[in-house]
This record gives structure tokens, C-alpha cells and sequence, in this order.
């Protein structure tokens, strides 16, 4: 009589854009959200992974600090290329004259100034999108748009996805949710005999990835000194609170769509930063993990290294 009173819990699961959602929540089951990245007709798409080894909470926060353009992908990736001996890699710099955060129905905004710029430039008229409480928006070098996802898979480990879509172009085929690319991004590991895998860290993604584990598997906060330029991190962590309270008194947070007739597409502007996508060699490291995308290989004849 055993197998007849065993059970196994399962899930309700969707499909949207290549990826599998799974709804892990009390019921009712609410709309998977129906935004721009996930539901955009005529185009193709692909989407990048990588197992990261620290608490999600770390990555979502970097996206609230804008100036860490400036250290990270540009000063810091500044000596990367040095070690790899690729002046022709080196992209143009990016200095902050203002920053704000601004909440929308969607989550947050940042917006900044850089210097040359003005406030009716994209960067700051339009801004750039987080999506409550685990996306980043970005766009796709002057077309398209995309996403990175970050799931906690548990305390001290993250799935992050980078999925990206591109304008269809004479030739692409209607992609099916089999056929969508799916590629690995490599996650930067110093070796045993010690040495530094610097055709990793010459992009986007190496970057970002080193900043985010090397905080250690839960990022010490206890003793941590917030300045100016951390108005983001706050702005997330009120929502947060926010959100976790309103679930507690059995409301719903914000994102969660129960109105078929609200969610047909939920659009999400974005600045067009043209700093972020140079050009020559340094473009296709620019724009997060598009390095090692299956689609811009191809179109682009590049090569990852």
C-alpha cells in the first residue's frame, strides 16, 4: 500500500521566450508577466547561463550602482587589458556628473548624467530598468532588448540568464522554444598554480561576475558604510521590505498579475547608451555576456577571444 500514499510535489511550469518559469508559490497561480524582453514578436533570441557561488542579493544590488561603470568596466578593465595586451580594447570613458533612482510601477529606474552629456540624453530622460525583485533591463546595442535574470537556487548559490533578443534579419527563421541558443558563460576561476583567466575578464560578464563572488558567499553587510552613490541599494532594499510585508498580510507584491486583460505586453523603456556598445573590438564586450552569443558570432563573423 506504500506506492499508493506516496507523493511527490510538483509545480506548475510555462514556457515564455526559450525559458521554463515554475511557480513555487500558494495558490492561486498568478500571470507569468508578459514583458517586452519575453513576448516581443519577430525576433530571434538567445539565452547565456552560468551557476554563480554567492547569494543573489549581491548581484541585484551591483545593478543599483552605477558608478561601478566607471571602476569596474572601465579602470579596472583597463588593467585587465593591459595584462592581455590589447590597447585596441580599451573603451571610451564613462564619468558620472549625477545619478538618481526614481520608483515606477515596475520597480525601479536609475538614471545618470554623464559627463558631456546633458539631461536630455537617454541616460538620464529614459534611464535604465529594474524589474522587481530579480531583473535588470538592458538594451542590445541600438536594437532589441534584454534581460538578466538572477534566481536564488539557495542561500550562498544563483542561476543567472542572460536572455537577449535581436531584430530579425533576411535569412532568420522563426525560432521554436527547442531551437532558441543556449550557450554558457564562464565564470572567472583562478587556477591552482595561481594564475588569472584574463580572456574571461575582458567583458561585461567576466567583470561583473568577479565583482559579485569575491564578496564571499553572503556579502557582509553588518559592517558596511553607504555613501551617496548608494541611493539605489537603498531605494531596492525599502522595496524589499515593502514587498516582504505586504505578502505577510496576504497582499501581493508588485509584478504579480492576475488580469489576463493587463498583461499583454508590458513595456519597459530603456535608455539607447551608446557607451556601453564602442566600437571595433571592444563592442561585443560591452553589452553584458553578448561576447559569447551564438547569434552575434554568426551575424557578426566575431570571435570570443
Amino acid at each position: 500500500r506504500f506506492k499508493d500514499k506516496i507523493k511527490m510535489q510538483a509545480y506548475p511550469v510555462q514556457e515564455q521566450a526559450g525559458l521554463i518559469f515554475a511557480y513555487l508559490g500558494p495558490a492561486p497561480v498568478p500571470l507569468l508577466p508578459a514583458w517586452d524582453v519575453m513576448v516581443e514578436e519577430d525576433v530571434i533570441r538567445d539565452i547565456g547561463y552560468a551557476e554563480l557561488s554567492c547569494n543573489y542579493l549581491q548581484v541585484m544590488e551591483n545593478s543599483l550602482d552605477p558608478i561601478h561603470v566607471e571602476w569596474l568596466h572601465q579602470y579596472w578593465a583597463g588593467y585587465v587589458i593591459e595584462q592581455l595586451g590589447r590597447p585596441e580594447l580599451n573603451r571610451e570613458r564613462a564619468i558620472h556628473e549625477k545619478i538618481q533612482f526614481d520608483r515606477t510601477e515596475y520597480g525601479i529606474v536609475k538614471r545618470r548624467v554623464i559627463k558631456g552629456g546633458n539631461e536630455e540624453d537617454d541616460d538620464w530622460k529614459i534611464g535604465h530598468p529594474i524589474v522587481f525583485p530579480n531583473m535588470l533591463r538592458q538594451g542590445s546595442r541600438g536594437s532589441g532588448g534584454a534581460f538578466q535574470i538572477r534566481v536564488p537556487i539557495d542561500d550562498v548559490t544563483t542561476g543567472h540568464w542572460w536572455l537577449r533578443w535581436y531584430p530579425k534579419k533576411d535569412g532568420d527563421v522563426d525560432q521554436t522554444p527547442e531551437s532558441v541558443p543556449f550557450y554558457t558563460v564562464p565564470v572567472p576561476e583562478i587556477d591552482e598554480d595561481g594564475r588569472v583567466p584574463w580572456d574571461v575578464l575582458d567583458n561585461n560578464s567576466g567583470q561583473d561576475i568577479v565583482a559579485w563572488i569575491t564578496q564571499g558567499a553572503i556579502a557582509d553587510r553588518e559592517h558596511e558604510s553607504l555613501g551617496r552613490s548608494d541611493k539605489g541599494v537603498i531605494l531596492y532594499r525599502q522595496l524589499l521590505e515593502e514587498g516582504m510585508a505586504t505578502v505577510a498580510d496576504g497582499g501581493d507584491p508588485i509584478n504579480v498579475f492576475r488580469d489576463p486583460a493587463t498583461n499583454v505586453y508590458h513595456h519597459l523603456p530603456t535608455e539607447n547608451n551608446v557607451r556601453a556598445f564602442t566600437k571595433g573590438p571592444q563592442r561585443k564586450r560591452g553589452g553584458a555576456a553578448t561576447k559569447y552569443s551564438p547569434i552575434l558570432i554568426e551575424r557578426e563573423g566575431v570571435v570570443k577571444y
